[in-house]
């Protein structure tokens, strides 16, 4: 059950071993340099990219966040020591197992997320992607919609 005042944050995945990563290894990525100043949340949901086929431009699934800490990318990919990224820094999300919704949260007009904040009401009731984000104001939770694939 997702409290009404839960902290959610919707975040980009568009690699489907990333999600396999979150699935079965319970952690996920954040890119310091790109994360949201608030970047805690007590759920992350993950918006999904075409690289998902029939599941993609929506959210499926989210999860519980059980703690996080710093790590550079080499500490959580060993084996890509050549990767362009490997001294950035990460907060690595330790998650509880995934959830998948009842019904999915679609983006019904084209756009690229890379993080939403909302609250668990929100995110519960939200029929489409755009009702998670408050009216514009300078006080919204909107983080970020991007132009490309950023990577997470």
């Amino acid at each position: 059950m997702i409290e009404s005042d839960a902290r959610v944050l919707v975040c980009l995945i568009n690699k489907p071993r990333d999600l396999e990563i979150a699935r079965w290894d319970h952690w996920y990525r954040i890119p310091v340099k790109s994360a949201p100043s608030d970047y805690l949340a007590d759920i992350i949901a993950f918006y999904l990219t075409a690289a998902f086929g029939d599941e993609k431009w929506a959210i499926h699934e989210y999860a519980e966040v059980r703690g996080h800490e710093l790590a550079r990318r080499i500490d959580l990919f060993p084996e890509e020591v050549t990767h362009p990224h490997a001294s950035d820094l990460y907060y690595k999300m330790q998650l509880g197992p995934l959830q998948r919704l009842a019904r999915p949260i679609p983006s019904l007009k084209w756009r690229r997320v890379a993080f939403i904040q909302t609250t668990g009401d929100r995110f519960v009731n939200a029929l489409e992607i755009g009702e998670l984000v408050e009216a514009r104001s300078s006080g919204d939770r909107f983080v970020q919609l991007m132009e490309d694939d950023n990577e997470c």
